[in-house]
């Protein structure tokens, strides 16, 4: 691991993946821990790790030559060879690590006359039959287009699989590999890859796919096979947060796919199989946060691999307004910090743009200075060239909701509009005293001697220096985005400004009340 980076080992580790577990590692396995174009080469340079541990483990047996003196492997386990050559294609049969382990005990063990004593795990016993049926329906696509294995040449991997682990052979002698034939073919069934349409959708009578009911009823029910069964989801309803849902009485009996079954089905799969790989990114964060110092880089990239499912947790109905922040940043606790809160405001308004945050703030800059002036000459604030520091920010923050001002006028206990952005505490005064008393529960900025701090309704939230006081109404507007919370009315005008011209996002037309158009016409007259 060491010819990794950063990133990349952050991101094995946190799925508990090491050193002797990365060998095991299959080409759907890498892509699902690194999705993506961007990640090509992290998925190249792991994939050639594993290329390599597997080429010095496995050579012995792939040439079939004896083995080494320092191997404990007997000359029967070298014998059995891991491919299976057929007329066409040529076949290979799963290994990895742990089942090489438990193959080269059951060897030992048969020189001492006790090899019935070692027998295959369930979980290994699945996973032998997964993987193997989907390298083979790999295989026989690869040679051919929409071929799957035929009936023989599973017969004929049962059989390979029988020799090579021998610790699976049935009890009776007359069907040692009927059994295995048996799961193989099960596994076969459930597996059905989409086809493309021959014609362009727009070409294509829409057609209702018929759902094939010949799906096998044995009582020997395979618990391996879930992890990667394909669910039809055509005509599955839809939840109130919009995911489909699962209706396993749809599951597919055959492979080979009917020709009228349209592209819907397709895309379903895949929104299904995205949410399903982007749980798994979830869980892996959620193993990186209870790590004292967690990888910054590698928590941003999982937080960009998982944001379609985040966002949909976040905007749906099932979180109340004002649970939201409490639920989100206990599901992500990594809200908590500014520069994840500023990389998610990206991900949600320009998430292509690399460069969108220092954009971003040079709008800021650029407002912040011309707006001083245009106070001074809508006489909503004084000269600030006698103040400095925290006092000058703070004139100016006072004034901005009065240079765009709302119809609707804020709480009497709240006093001024912008007390709804921020407050200065006095010396006497209790952060936490204020935040019970506040009639708001938006976000706000507390401004004391020595720090600031951003709070949601009485929860702190984080801190940070006061040098950086002139940038907190841009961390506001990022915790607004972040978690999806409402504009209070009585300054609704004023973020709503910030929002299209500082966020550079568009509003809906419900947004443009006559309050904004006014305050935003003369602002474009002063500036230009």
């Amino acid at each position: 691991m060491d010819k990794l980076d950063d990133v990349s080992i952050a991101t094995l580790r946190a799925a508990n993946i090491g050193e002797d577990l990365l060998p095991s590692l299959s080409r759907d396995d890498i892509k699902d821990l690194f999705p993506g174009p961007e990640n090509f080469l992290r998925r190249r340079a792991i994939w050639l790790v594993v290329n390599k541990d597997e080429k010095v483990d496995t050579a012995p047996e792939i040439q079939q030559s004896p083995p080494t003196g320092g191997s404990n492997l007997s000359k029967e386990e070298a014998s059995t060879s891991k491919f299976l050559t057929m007329s066409n294609p040529q076949y290979i049969v799963f290994t990895d690590s742990e089942l090489e382990q438990v193959r080269r005990t059951y060897f030992e063990q048969k020189r001492l006359g006790t090899e019935h004593s070692v027998a295959l795990s369930k979980e290994l016993f699945c996973r032998l039959i997964r993987n193997t049926m989907t390298n083979m329906i790999s295989i026989a696509r690869a040679t051919e287009d929409c071929r799957y294995p035929t009936k023989h040449e599973v017969n004929a991997m049962a059989k390979r699989l029988v020799d090579y682990y021998p610790m699976i052979k049935g009890q009776s002698s007359n069907s040692e590999w009927e059994h295995v034939a048996k799961k193989l073919m099960k596994r076969l069934s459930n597996v059905r890859s989409p086809r493309k349409a021959k014609v362009p959708p727009s070409k294509k009578t829409r057609q209702d796919t018929e759902v094939s009911s010949d799906i096998s009823t044995t009582d020997d029910v395979y618990d391996g096979d879930s992890s990667a069964s394909t669910i039809i989801l055509e005509h599955s309803p839809i939840s109130p947060m919009g995911f489909p849902v699962l209706d396993l009485s749809t599951r597919a009996s055959t492979p080979l796919q009917s020709q009228d079954s349209s592209d819907e089905t397709s895309g379903s799969v895949d929104f299904m199989d995205s949410m399903k790989t982007q749980a798994r990114h979830y869980k892996t964060l959620q193993e990186m946060f209870k790590s004292k110092k967690p990888n910054k880089a590698a928590i941003t990239h999982l937080l960009n691999l998982e944001f379609e499912s985040r966002r949909c947790f976040i905007t749906s109905d099932v979180l109340k307004e004002q649970d939201r922040p409490t639920k989100i940043l206990e599901a992500y606790p990594c809200f908590r910090e500014l520069d994840h809160v500023l990389d998610e405001l990206q991900r949600v308004i320009q998430p292509t743009n690399s460069q969108y945050i220092s954009e971003m703030k040079s709008r800021w800059e650029a407002f912040y200075s011309k707006v001083q002036f245009y106070g001074v000459m809508k006489k909503a604030m004084k000269p600030p060239k006698t103040l400095n520091g925290v006092a000058h920010v703070t004139a100016v923050f006072r004034a901005l909701p009065l240079l765009f001002p709302s119809s609707t006028m804020p709480p009497k206990k709240l006093g001024l509009s912008s007390e709804a952005l921020f407050h200065v505490l006095t010396t006497s005064e209790d952060p936490d005293g204020f935040l019970r008393q506040r009639p708001l529960s938006c976000p706000v900025v507390l401004v004391s001697e020595d720090n600031c701090m951003i709070a949601i309704g009485n929860m702190p939230v984080t801190t940070f220096n006061t040098e950086r006081f002139n940038e907190g109404l841009l961390y506001l507007m990022a915790y607004y985005y972040a978690l999806h919370l409402t504009y209070p009315k009585c300054i609704s005008t004023l973020l709503s400004v910030l929002q299209t011209e500082i966020l550079q996002d568009s509003i809906h037309e419900q947004d443009l009340t006559p309050s904004y158009k006014k305050a935003i016409g003369e602002w474009k007259s002063f500036i230009e």
